[in-house]
């Protein structure tokens, strides 16, 4: 009779079916000597080899060449024969050849008699685990690594009592300590004795609890004993579990944020101080100026009195010039310097700065050389402060050049870039000092500085207002005793197409007192005219002796040569025949009737002061100025 009924599997034949279904572990038998006796699912799926591949072969199949050949296979099997169970992680070898991370255990199987049957072994893929565990490792070594190498912040750890765990190469910079000397000490060690006694230490941790951070400034102290100004912060670090494990602190050493603090505040003291300095300075100085002119408006002072009224003029000019010079210091010092860039003639800017050291050149005997093109030369530039920079690098000039020495300005455009140069054989500029000279209160080598006047800021100024017009400024010398060249460059120049036209015949004005000479030349460039001043007879002889002027407006009352002499002589000169002479006089005609004025030889005359409509009369009978052509010189009136 046949049996209907399936038999129960028995609980050995359930385990066997349990152990062939495992995936995710490689479980398979040995005999005593290694060789495979099972094998399931899992060793399949994690080795690669099929059970028919594998069954009856020795399991040193599964490791590397390397462990095979130190019999590292049999070696495992007599540890687990003499203990029983032998685990360890280690790399095996797949089919295909790729290696993986395995953890292996290895368990002795032995009979009730205790003779040993063979070997259980159990495989367990943890390759990808292994990576993992190695980039958390990694990354933790790269930020320990990184940590230790900052050097700008001091970076530590502490338990929760305060017990310094960690110290970075910044600490150590900063504070002094080696790591062996502050590990396992409290960090209140950093505080001053006051903010120790004052509980300081425990309440910044208490802060830290309370707020999940805080941040703070105040003095610490280093190994030295001496104090700095440092920037903390501090972070407390909880577990998973939420458990205080300690406290991230960080410190930075702010002692030169704290000196720059303090150093801004002391500049914008200093020019809240000159600005009021300036302001009292210029109130006395305002009457002694209006002092000076009336003693200039009085007629035919004594020599004596001329002498000492010029030299209160030109000193009360220098002092006024230092106030300015030390208002600017202010403005550049707290930014405030400001330009207005328009187009406007290069040209007319040097003019300007020409007259205004002309003086100075001409009191030293200083030969000046002018080559600029003689088409417009246009730029981009604010007219009054571009005029500062050549006047302080032409008044430089002439105060380290010797007397009788030689100054020149010349430039040229280049592209869209115009090209200034300012030389002389003065007294030239050390190595050491060539990149300091444009430093704010700088004067260069400290010897030839004291024999001169000024505050060191003219180059200074210039090197602002140059680079504030997207140029720059620089000097080059020999050395001592060789002169220096100064050299700017301003973007956005450009010329007029005349370059082969003849010059406007030029002016020329000519008196003692430098206020009228400089006044009345600038009105007559406001005009359109091309001018040159003379403060005495021989400056305009020799000025006209280099470029015949074409119309000459001449002091009567000078000392020393006076105007009707300097006409004669000027008439004497090639070309002199046609000037057109103005005689400039402040007699009136009581003083004419009594023979002290000689108007001899003057086309014209011109009252002081001169009025502008005077002025334009004059030039239009000159047939200078405008588009007029030259012609003979009308009759004096």
């Amino acid at each position: 009779m046949t049996d209907n009924h399936t038999r129960e599997p028995s609980p050995a034949d359930r385990f066997q079916l349990l152990v062939e279904a495992v995936q995710d572990y490689g479980i398979f038998m040995l005999d005593p000597s290694g060789r495979v006796m099972s094998w399931n699912a899992g060793a399949e799926r994690i080795k690669g080899y099929r059970a028919d591949e594998v069954i009856g072969k020795h399991f040193s199949m599964f490791y590397p060449a390397s462990e095979r050949e130190r019999q590292w296979p049999e070696h495992e099997l007599k540890l687990a024969t003499a203990v029983g169970k032998y685990e360890e992680e280690g790399w095996r070898v797949r089919k295909d050849g790729t290696p993986f991370w395995a953890n292996v255990v290895i368990t002795a199987m032995r009979d009730a008699q205790g003779t040993l049957t063979g070997f259980g072994k159990v495989t367990r893929d943890l390759t990808e685990r292994r990576a993992h565990e190695q980039a958390l490792r990694q990354s933790e070594e790269r930020f320990r690594l990184l940590i230790e190498g900052v050097r700008d912040y001091a970076i530590y750890m502490l338990d929760p009592e305060g017990i310094i765990q960690s110290w970075n190469s910044g600490a150590e910079d900063i504070k002094g300590y080696t790591a062996s000397e502050v590990i396992g000490k409290h960090y209140s060690m950093f505080f001053r004795q006051e903010d120790m006694l004052a509980g300081r230490p425990a309440q910044e941790l208490q802060d830290a609890l309370q707020h999940g951070r805080t941040e703070d400034e105040g003095w610490r102290v280093r190994k030295d004993g001496s104090t700095f100004w440092a920037n903390i912060i501090v972070t407390p670090i909880h577990g998973a579990d939420g458990a205080l494990l300690g406290f991230a602190k960080v410190t930075r050493d702010m002692s030169e944020r704290s000196k720059l603090r303090e150093l801004e505040h002391s500049l914008k003291r200093m020019n809240e101080f000159l600005a009021m300095l300036a302001h009292e300075l210029r109130n006395p100085l305002a009457p002694i100026r209006n002092a000076v002119s009336i003693l200039q408006l009085e007629g035919s002072p004594s020599p004596t009195l001329r002498t000492s009224r010029d030299m209160i003029d030109r000193q009360l000019t220098h002092l006024t010039r230092l106030i300015d010079d030390l208002l600017d210091a202010g403005r550049l010092t707290s930014g405030k310097i400001r330009i207005r860039p328009e187009r406007v003639s290069f040209n007319q800017v040097a003019a300007r700065a020409i007259e205004a050291v002309r003086p100075s050149m001409d009191a030293r005997g200083q030969a000046f050389d002018v080559d600029i093109p003689s088409a417009r030369v246009w730029v981009n530039a604010d007219e009054i402060r571009l005029a500062q920079v050549l006047q302080n690098l032409l008044g430089n000039a002439s105060k380290f050049t010797p007397i009788g020495g030689t100054i020149k300005l010349s430039a040229r455009v280049s592209g869209s870039r115009l090209r200034v140069e300012v030389a002389d054989n003065g007294e030239g500029i050390p190595a050491a000092s060539i990149q300091d000279i444009f430093a704010l209160f700088s004067q260069g080598d400290g010897i030839a500085a004291s024999r001169q006047s000024g505050l060191g800021i003219g180059l200074a100024l210039a090197r602002s207002i140059v680079e504030m017009h997207g140029g720059t400024i620089s000097a080059t010398s020999p050395g001592l005793g060789l002169g220096s060249v100064f050299h700017v460059e301003l973007p956005g120049a450009s010329m007029d197409e005349q370059a082969g036209q003849p010059e406007t015949p030029w002016l020329l004005v000519v008196d003692d007192n430098r206020d009228a000479a400089d006044s009345l030349a600038d009105l007559l460039r406001m005009l359109g005219c091309r001018v040159r001043t003379a403060y005495d007879g021989e400056s305009a002889l020799e000025a006209a002796r280099q470029d015949g002027p074409r119309m000459a407006f001449v002091d009567i009352g000078m000392p020393g040569k006076n105007g009707a002499q300097v006409l004669r002589e000027l008439r004497a000169l090639p070309g002199g025949d046609t000037l057109f002479a103005a005689a400039v006089t402040g007699y009136g005609a009581e003083d004419e009737k009594a023979g002290r004025a000689d108007f001899d030889g003057f086309d014209a005359r011109l009252q002081k002061p001169v009025g502008l409509s005077d002025l334009r009369d004059l030039l239009a009978r000159a047939h200078v100025g405008g588009d007029r052509p030259p012609g003979p010189p009308s009759p004096l009136p």
